[in-house]
């Protein structure tokens, strides 16, 4: 039997839209635009969100209203895993606070964090998203690092394979 993997995200420049679609491709599930997203899109063998960081800090808009269907979720239990997009330069002292927001809700909820990402080697001076030398997810810079997109997400992917035994 073949696990449901759901990709929800939240994008305005079409980044996190296009690493959501990546991700979901690879992984054999779909993606789901927050704005669209319902209740039932949290229920998932692994759940994966993903959002952008914005001014100081904040989540992409969309899951400012969607993070309700989060914070409402039954993830006891549920494996969850995370993607940010952010810039870790520009940004450097609230890089990927929204993906660390969206961690923190889906923990109160029960969730069981996978696909932690190692933060060595990234620009950026603090983050909300980051503990012990690992992100709660898959960090990406496409303003610093576009190249380096593609294959972070196949080493991630690939990653997620085994800890979630897809």
């Amino acid at each position: 039997m073949s696990k449901i993997i759901t990709v929800i995200y939240g994008s305005s420049t079409g980044n996190t839209e296009h690493a959501a679609q990546a991700i979901a491709g690879k992984l054999g599930g779909r993606a789901v635009n927050i704005r669209n997203a319902s209740a039932a899109d949290f229920q998932a063998d692994l759940l994966i969100l993903g959002t952008s960081t914005w001014g100081c800090g904040e989540l992409q808009d969309d899951w400012m209203n969607g993070v309700a269907l989060l914070e409402t979720a039954d993830l006891s239990g549920k494996l969850v895993a995370f993607f940010g997009l952010g810039d870790a330069v520009g940004f450097g002292d609230t890089y990927l606070n929204g993906m660390g927001e969206l961690a923190e809700k889906a923990v109160a909820r029960g969730a069981k964090i996978v696909g932690r990402w190692p933060s060595e080697g990234y620009m950026h001076s603090l983050s909300t998203a980051e503990e012990g030398g690992f992100f709660a997810g898959l960090a990406l810079d496409d303003d610093n690092e576009p190249g380096e997109t593609a294959d972070r997400i196949d080493r991630w992917c690939e990653q997620l394979r085994r800890e979630a035994a897809l």
